[in-house]
């Protein structure tokens, strides 16, 4: 039952993500892909008082990845940008439901978060 239900939290976030689209004037903007597959994601958030007030995503590619980003973008809006670079794997799995993945869709899971880090870290500087 759980698996099933994740599976369609997976779908929606898929097929109707969240925060999807671009922002004006972000404070930074970071692409990623994963070679090994081709999925790609561009991350974007606005930084106020070292609070994430916004972000947003477009990218390509599969169910995981996209749904993924669609995931933590819904997650850190609101948070102070120390929370974000602390976010690690484990929020990821939690979001997707701690399905088990492989290392190649592990990969995919965790390209967003990359993302977003490095978007962060950029402002950080």
């Amino acid at each position: 039952m759980k698996n099933t239900l994740y599976h369609e939290i997976l779908m929606d976030h898929y097929k109707h993500p969240r925060h999807y689209g671009t922002l004006d004037n972000p404070t930074f903007t970071v692409v990623h892909s994963n070679q090994s597959c081709g999925d790609s994601i561009t991350f974007e958030g606005i930084i106020r008082n070292n609070i994430l007030e916004k972000v947003a995503f477009v990218g390509k590619g599969c169910v995981i990845s996209q749904a993924s980003a669609s995931l933590l973008a819904e997650s850190v809006c609101g948070l102070a940008v120390d929370c974000v670079q602390k976010l690690h794997v484990d929020h990821v799995m939690t979001l997707l439901g701690n399905s088990p993945l492989g290392p190649v869709r592990m990969k995919c899971a965790l390209l967003a978060l990359e993302a977003l880090h490095k978007g962060v870290s950029l402002h950080a500087q």
